[in-house]
């Protein structure tokens, strides 16, 4: 799916300012949701891109505790009280560390698993907060939590489980999925966090009726879930085309997935989508970014890498002010590797070698790589081919920016990369 230049974007939104009054510009024209508070965050990158990591670490000696349904069946209710108030304590401390880990390195928010307050909304199980021996203690951990996120700008979000389908056509999910928003919304309320998304859900083979049961459901939804609802493109149902007319309709921001959208095609490019996402929102918007486990041409690209291939990265997003979620199962080395590689500035350059023939590569240092292929230790095609010398070299740019242009001047004919050289 190809990737329009900024600037496309940029025109394009600038119509959409011009037209637009439902509120969610400034008389100005500046989107709200560039309006960020002082940051007190000295490892903040310089992107104007707030990255995301997502519920739980790989390295960090950062756990949240969870516990199962028949472990509290073995239990009496007094003891059950007793153990589930203390996996709220310990999830409270864990969320501060968490929030404390992200602010020292420069991540600008982070998801709240689910199941932060175990078992909170099951059937038997469940509990009210201030039922726990520690439930006023509980609360004011998770408020403490919300007041550091606030001091060190990081957005905290909700991303509820597969289970939360709103437009269901069975009532008992229904009710359910909205016990668990209700949940989610009110632990939001506490720390901060202005999002709580969730997918289209299922398509039950008529996808307008699927979509208008979703809608009317938004009815039995509290303020405070509605204020914090945001809806996101899956990778089988439901594309950016099929949810930007309820999310225009119902005033519902769409958390716009890129890798959902490769998957799940429709007739929108990836800069028109982000354009269109980019307008549902009163706020910041927020992206999703992955890649398939096995690249693109492998099996199931649907399933997640540890890392971004930062080929995967869309070329329109890198001048936004936008939080881009970071889906990868290295967690926060894949967020910490990602930011790092998207503000190193890259260069691409084409080589003359001996024989004649060109090279096209990309480098940090030009000057530094072309002493490298000079000593033979750069590339397998010059070896043979030495001296060579620089002829051509443009940048600075994002690798993974760098690295499209890099395909796109190989796959030149020779007579346009002479004419490119000048």
């Amino acid at each position: 799916m190809a990737t329009p230049c900024w600037s496309q974007l940029a025109g394009w939104l600038q119509q959409r300012r011009a037209t637009d009054n439902n509120g969610r510009w400034e008389a100005d024209g500046e989107p709200i949701f560039k309006r960020r508070s002082q940051l007190k965050n000295k490892a903040k990158p310089e992107s104007s891109i707030r990255f995301g990591l997502c519920c739980i670490f790989l390295e960090q000696p950062i756990r949240f505790r969870n516990t199962t349904v028949k472990a509290i069946r073995r239990m009496d209710r007094d003891a059950a009280l007793n153990k589930l108030s203390g996996l709220c304590m310990t999830n409270a401390e864990a969320l501060q560390a968490s929030l404390q880990f992200c602010a020292d390195n420069g991540i600008g928010c982070f998801r709240v698993n689910s199941q932060i307050l175990p078992l909170k909304t099951h059937a038997e199980c469940g509990y009210d907060v201030f039922v726990l021996p520690d439930g006023d203690e509980v609360v004011r951990r998770f408020k403490a939590c919300g007041e550091f996120a606030r001091t060190h700008d990081i957005r905290l979000c909700f991303h509820p489980d597969q289970f939360v389908v709103l437009n269901s056509p069975r009532p008992d999910v229904v009710d359910r999925s909205i016990e668990e928003l209700e949940y989610q919304a009110h632990v939001s309320e506490w720390i901060g966090a202005d999002v709580v998304n969730i997918h289209g859900g299922g398509a039950y083979g008529d996808k307008p009726d699927a979509l208008t049961r979703f809608a009317r459901n938004l009815n039995r939804l509290s303020d405070r879930v509605r204020r914090r609802l945001t809806v996101e493109n899956d990778d089988t149902s439901y594309t950016p085309s099929d949810l930007l007319p309820l999310c225009r309709a119902e005033n519902i921001p769409l958390v716009y997935d890129v890798h959902h959208h490769r998957c799940n095609q429709d007739d929108l490019l990836v800069a028109d989508a982000t354009a269109e996402a980019i307008v549902t929102w009163d706020r910041e918007p927020m992206f999703h970014i992955s890649s398939p486990i096995k690249g693109w041409t492998g099996p199931h690209p649907r399933r997640h890498h540890d890392f971004i291939n930062l080929r995967d990265f869309p070329q329109c997003w890198n001048e936004l002010t936008v939080t881009v979620e970071v889906e990868a199962k290295a967690k926060e080395v894949a967020v910490l590797k990602l930011i790092r590689q998207l503000s190193e500035r890259w260069f691409v350059y084409i080589l003359r070698c001996a024989d004649g023939s060109f090279y096209t590569g990309i480098a940090k240092d030009v000057n530094q790589r072309l002493e490298q292929h000079n000593a033979g230790m750069a590339s397998r095609y010059t070896r043979g081919r030495l001296p060579a010398t620089v002829i051509y070299r443009e940048g600075s740019m994002p690798k993974g920016t760098a690295l499209r242009r890099e395909l796109t001047i190989k796959a030149l004919s020779r007579k346009s990369k002479e004419a490119l050289t000048g």
